[in-house]
């Protein structure tokens, strides 16, 4: 059975529990709520950069 912890939709870093980094649980995240109705977010990952956009063809490119 699932805590409330593990039912949680993790956004940021901080809020996710310990166990997090090393299981092989997969988050599904929308990208309307990632990017919160905009076409562009950064996105960083072990202190780099991505970028993250919509092209105008719908497509998602992620980029560092």
């Amino acid at each position: 059975m699932k805590t409330a912890a593990e039912d949680q939709h993790y956004t940021d870093a901080t809020d996710e529990p310990p166990s997090a980094h090393h299981s092989d649980r997969k988050v599904r995240i929308l990208v309307s709520e990632l990017l919160k109705g905009g076409r562009e977010a950064t996105l960083e990952h072990n202190g780099m950069d991505y970028r993250l956009r919509i092209t105008a063809n719908g497509k998602l490119i992620l980029t560092k």
